[in-house]
């Protein structure tokens, strides 16, 4: 079995023009003071030059070098608003506009050309920086009918999916090329939310071995879908691993949507670590049964708790909730040290077998 590595936290949440949080370095020394031991870095121009970066090995090696004298690694790259661009509807062309580069906006074509190159990108510079994997958004065009009313026409999501498909395809072969797992956050608000969703989309792309999973309950509390139930389906297509909180509190005026309400009126909200429902125990008791091989990040969003609240208390909670595997099962003292001729014996398939002779182990004796 392996150990979890972290804990990690993402940045994006904390980024501003005010030191600590300017600069990659600024910010690297702050999270390494409140017990941080990796970053997740997303790919903006105010922390990573993305074209440098996945082309100059040297380039790559500074950035490590200026991780690395604060005690911080890179637990992945992010091109989560990236991502959300490969796929937009147009019903959102404007809200997302301010995602992309300026000179791309107003230029939805353009746009979406800018995003895949700027995925593909983050591909090579994850191979430089010698990560496994990266967490992105898969975009959306079918969101705008996820309620079936009114009606859908016949096909209509079938051929959404094949359009995400072929989108997504060649980014998923960079991906491969690079030898680095593309992990899809699953997210209201993307075509990939839940399971079926994330099912629907292999099936478009013929089961790709790189296109992975983003797991992050909170999502999935906030849905009503079961969490822990999803680690038993889809472990061995989890890549990253957002450590956030959340809260489920229906009533009797609002559910599941939020009647349009701000964050913190609705029923569903994210908390920060330890101030929600999440049930962590379980679920880092669950990824350290399946070998889950990579980061627990630290992803802030609280409808009420101050951010640097938030980061200090969640480098203690995750570290408390890492499960260090144990190199050995706990009933080995009691070993019998029987054979393949003594236990078919036991079984009385071998009646002349020769007499069982048990080895105890030194502990018993």
């Amino acid at each position: 079995m392996k150990t979890i590595k972290g804990p990690g936290i993402f940045l994006a949440q904390f980024l501003s023009d005010q030191a600590p949080f300017d600069t990659l370095d600024h910010l690297a020394e702050w999270a390494a003071g409140l017990g941080y031991v990796a970053v997740q870095i997303p790919c903006t121009p105010q922390l990573i030059d993305l074209a440098t970066a996945a082309e100059s090995q040297a380039y790559c090696d500074d950035l490590r070098a200026t991780l690395d004298k604060h005690g911080i690694v890179v637990s992945e790259l992010s091109t989560h608003l990236q991502g959300q661009l490969v796929a937009v509807h147009p019903a959102y062309d404007s809200l997302f506009d301010g995602f992309a580069a300026e000179q791309m906006r107003g230029k939805p074509a353009e746009r979406q050309a800018w995003a895949v190159d700027q995925v593909k990108l983050a591909a090579r510079a994850s191979r430089r920086l010698g990560l496994d994997a990266h967490a992105t958004f898969s975009g959306a065009l079918a969101w705008p009918y996820v309620y079936p009313w009114p009606q859908r026409p016949a096909g209509l999501i079938d051929e959404a999916f094949a359009e995400l498909g072929k989108r997504w395809r060649p980014i998923l072969e960079t991906f491969e090329e690079c030898g680095v797992d593309c992990a899809f956050e699953l997210h209201p608000g993307e075509d990939l939310h839940d399971g079926v969703t994330f099912e629907r989309f292999l099936d478009v792309v013929d089961q790709h071995p790189r296109a992975r999973i983003l797991y992050d309950p909170s999502h999935f509390v906030l849905q009503q879908l079961d969490y822990l139930a999803f680690l038993d389906i889809y472990h061995e297509r989890i890549s990253c691993f957002h450590v956030k909180d959340a809260e489920f509190r229906p009533d009797g005026r609002s559910g599941v949507y939020g009647g349009y309400q701000n964050w913190v009126d609705r029923p569903g909200r994210f908390r920060s670590l330890g101030d929600g429902q999440i049930d962590f125990g379980a679920i880092f008791s669950k990824m350290a049964a399946y070998d889950y091989p990579g980061w627990a990040v630290l992803e802030w969003e609280c409808a009420l708790k101050h951010p640097e609240d938030g980061a200090r208390e969640g480098a203690p909670f995750i570290k408390n909730h890492i499960i260090r595997v144990t190199p050995h099962a706990f009933d080995d003292f009691a070993s019998s040290g029987t054979d393949s001729s003594a236990n078919r014996a036991l079984m009385g398939l071998d009646p002349q077998a020769a007499t069982i002779t048990g080895t105890l182990s030194s502990g018993e004796q």
